[in-house]
């Protein structure tokens, strides 16, 4: 597999996809089902791997092959939120952790013996406001002692590993309000009723969310990633690629309504003739196609800036931004286009208009992407 061979990469996601159509996704979000067996041959294809270097067991090739792989799983009318994480998260470890770590773990995520799929950062009274967690991790011994809550992590009943972020230091202890967080890698299973507590979330998407509580949850010290204090760094690291995924599943969800919407307004006859002939039909599907195909640009090109190592800040919040409105711009139309069927569960479109909403409000709102390019970007005065 080439680096610059996209279309052999997207014609290889396209015909694994094949094999697990939309009634199986509707089976999914119908029964809350998590689909292992996409998953698991996902992984044995490499193709949640392609980031882990090839010494650790993975392909060693770049975002701009991680986002068509994302683009492609979600154009076929899948859900990329059920394994996604598997790709961004990991790259924390690999960029701090311990070499002892990273042999540890990534050659077992990348064949598929483990799965890093969450990362317990989110709380209920902070959401964005990081800094400003309420998880504690004290050290006792060589191991630290977690209490706290978590709100929307997710997979995290389908993981073997996780990503934790809590405070070793308080706030009003450290010089900068970034510094006292610490990142853990904690074992999922190992803790599960042994000082964790998981509990599902209903919501509106089978996004498999869940709440945690930690009481006197015990963490090795030996699994600190990266350095005490420091991992605020460890996780904001991580955060460009995770955009530019997103970005790049925001395409294929954009993609996959325009060939739906194209399709239906082709076929559909009514008073004798196409709806796609009516231009109030066809003008809507043209435009949400152009906002696409814009979104996919910028996205590309923050891909690019990522893996030559450059600054892609802007770049990856401005793709995560564009993309997600453009896809649900193009949710929207692909409704309005199929009328009243559009509601029926069998054509799947209400599904991937549900999951596609998600991605304005998570893993960044676009309200804070917009204050992050009027501050650092923009050089307007900070707002908060």
């Amino acid at each position: 597999m080439q680096s610059d061979d996209l279309s052999h990469i997207r014609e290889s996601v396209r015909t694994l996809c094949a094999g697990f159509g939309e009634d199986y996704w509707l089976d999914m979000d119908r029964t809350g089902g998590y689909p292992s067996d996409f998953v698991e041959e996902l992984t044995r294809a490499g193709f949640l791997g392609v980031l882990i270097p090839e010494a650790y067991g993975g392909s060693g090739l770049g975002v701009r092959e991680a986002a068509a792989v994302m683009e492609e799983v979600c154009r076929s009318g899948a859900h990329a939120g059920v394994c996604h994480a598997q790709m961004y998260v990991m790259g924390s470890v690999l960029r701090h952790g311990s070499e002892a770590q990273k042999q540890a773990y990534l050659p077992k995520i990348a064949s598929g013996e483990l799965r890093l799929q969450s990362f317990g950062v989110t709380e209920p009274t902070t959401g964005t406001d990081t800094t400003s967690l309420k998880t504690t991790a004290r050290k006792d011994g060589d191991v630290y002692v977690v209490n706290g809550q978590k709100v929307w992590i997710s997979r995290i009943e389908y993981t073997d590993l996780m990503l934790l972020l809590a405070r070793t230091t308080p706030r009003d202890q450290v010089t900068k309000k970034t510094q006292g967080l610490t990142t853990f890698i904690v074992d999922v299973k190992q803790a599960s009723g042994n000082g964790l507590d998981i509990r599902p979330i209903e919501s509106m998407i089978n996004h498999h969310s869940c709440e945690l509580f930690f009481d006197d949850l015990e963490v090795p010290a030996a699994n600190i990633i990266g350095r005490e204090g420091e991992g605020f760094k460890v996780i904001l690291d991580g955060m460009n690629a995770e955009r530019i995924l997103i970005a790049a599943e925001c395409v294929g969800d954009g993609r996959y309504f325009v060939d739906k919407a194209s399709a239906y307004a082709r076929d559909r006859v009514v008073f004798n003739r196409p709806i796609g002939q009516n231009q109030g039909v066809q003008f809507p599907i043209a435009r949400a196609y152009a906002d696409i195909e814009a979104a996919a640009l910028m996205v590309d090109h923050a891909a690019r800036l990522f893996d030559q190592g450059a600054d892609c800040g802007a770049q990856a919040n401005m793709a995560k931004m564009l993309a997600s409105e453009a896809s649900w711009r193009a949710g929207d139309i692909c409704m309005q286009t199929h009328g009243g069927f559009a509601f029926a569960k069998e054509y799947h479109i209400e599904r991937k208009f549900r999951e596609t909403r998600l991605y304005q409000i998570a893993p960044i709102s676009t309200n804070l992407i917009l204050s992050y390019l009027a501050e650092h970007v923009l050089d307007l005065p900070r707002s908060f």
